[in-house]
C-alpha cells in the first residue's frame, strides 16, 4: 500500500500503483453485487495469462468508465501522453495523419489500464509487425491482414433461444467448410464465433468471405436471420453482424468485462456448453470467469490459423 487512497499491486516484473481502489465502478442493486476498482484489477490480474495472448500486438480501443458505469463514458483511441514510457503504442495510418493505439503486452499494462477505469478492451482483428520499439510503428501489411475473423451473432431481444439456434447453425457450416472455430459469450446479449485465420489474407477477401457465410445461412434462415445493418430493416430476426471484419474495426478481447450491472465478463466456451440449461450471454461476470478460464476452453482450437482457399471452394460449391 501507498496510502490510504492509493494500492500497489505486483503485475508480472513491475509494481503498478492503483488510484482509489475503493471507487465503486458497478454499483449494487436489482441483485446485483457492487464491484469497485480493486475488484475490476483483481480480475484483470487474474485472468492475465489467459487474456495476454489474445492481446498481444494488437492496437485497442478502449472504453474508460471514469465514474463508473453510471457516469459519462468516452472510448481512448490515442493513447494519454501521461501513460508510463513502458507500455507499447503503435502508430496506426489514418487521413490525415496517424494514431498512436495502445497495445497490451503484458500484466503490468493490463493491471494499469483497469487502474485508469478501462472496462472493457476492444482488440483488431490483426496484429502489429514484428517491430519492437516504442512506439511502434505500424506494419501497414500486417494490419491488412487479420488473424481472426469474427461473427457476432446479434438478438433482436433478450431472448437467448435464437443466439443458441443460429451459433448452432453457423458452426454447422463452418465444421462443413472445415474451418475450427471458436465460441465465445459477449457477456451482453449475444455471441461471437472466432475463427482463427493464417493472416495470409487481406482484410477486403476475409470480409467478403464472412459475408458470403452470413448470406448463406440467411438464405437458409430468412425468417430467422438477416444481414440487414439497419434495426429496421431486421424486424425480429437474429442479426449476423461481420461488419467487425473491416479495416481498424474491433471485437471485444476474450476474458474482458461489460460495462453493465453485475460486471458481466465476455467468456471463451466450448460448443458442448452451448446446451447448457444455465448457459447464456451474461452467465460469467467477474466473481468467477477466471474459473471458467482455468477450465481451457479453447484447447481444441488450433493455435495455427487457417487458409481461407480451400474453404471458398467448398462455399462456393454449396452456393
Amino acid at each position: 500500500m501507498t496510502g490510504a487512497g492509493a494500492r500497489t499491486v505486483r503485475a508480472g516484473r513491475r509494481t503498478v500503483e492503483v488510484r482509489r481502489p475503493a471507487k465503486v465502478l458497478f454499483p449494487g442493486g436489482d441483485g446485483h453485487p457492487e464491484y469497485t476498482k480493486g475488484d475490476l484489477v483483481d480480475h484483470y490480474r487474474a485472468v492475465s495469462p489467459f487474456l495476454l495472448p489474445h492481446l498481444r500486438g494488437r492496437p485497442l480501443m478502449l472504453q474508460m468508465h471514469p465514474d463508473g458505469i453510471d457516469g459519462p463514458r468516452f472510448l481512448q483511441k490515442n493513447t494519454p501522453e501521461n501513460y508510463p514510457e513502458w507500455i507499447t503504442r503503435v502508430d496506426v495510418p489514418k487521413e490525415g495523419g496517424t494514431v498512436r493505439h495502445t497495445v497490451c503486452d503484458d500484466s503490468a499494462t493490463l493491471v494499469y489500464l483497469a487502474g485508469q477505469a478501462c472496462v472493457t478492451l476492444h482488440r483488431w482483428l490483426s496484429r502489429t509487425g514484428r517491430a519492437h520499439s516504442r512506439p511502434r510503428s505500424g506494419d501497414s501489411a500486417s494490419l491488412h491482414h487479420p488473424d481472426r475473423m469474427v461473427f457476432d451473432l446479434d438478438p433482436s431481444g433478450d431472448d437467448f433461444t435464437p443466439v443458441r439456434e443460429a451459433a448452432g447453425l453457423l458452426g454447422e457450416l463452418l465444421d462443413t467448410l472445415r474451418l475450427p472455430s471458436a465460441l465465445m459469450t459477449t457477456g451482453s446479449r449475444g455471441l461471437h464465433v472466432i475463427v482463427p485465420l493464417n493472416g495470409r489474407h487481406h482484410v477486403d477477401e476475409v470480409r467478403r468471405f464472412a459475408r458470403d457465410v452470413a448470406d448463406t445461412l440467411v438464405a437458409a434462415r430468412p425468417d430467422r436471420l438477416t444481414t440487414a445493418a439497419r434495426k429496421k430493416d431486421r424486424g425480429d430476426r437474429l442479426y449476423l453482424d461481420v461488419q467487425r471484419n473491416g479495416y481498424a474495426q474491433t471485437a471485444v478481447a476474450p476474458y474482458t468485462v461489460r460495462a453493465l450491472p453485475g460486471a458481466p465478463v465476455a467468456v471463451p466456451v466450448t460448443w458442448d456448453q452451448l446446451d447448457a440449461p444455465d448457459f447464456g450471454p451474461r452467465r460469467w461476470t467477474i466473481a468467477d470467469a477466471a474459473d471458467q478460464a482455468r477450465t481451457h476452453p479453447w484447447a481444441d482450437v488450433p493455435s495455427r490459423g487457417r487458409a481461407l482457399g480451400p474453404a471458398r471452394r467448398r462455399l462456393d460449391a454449396l452456393r
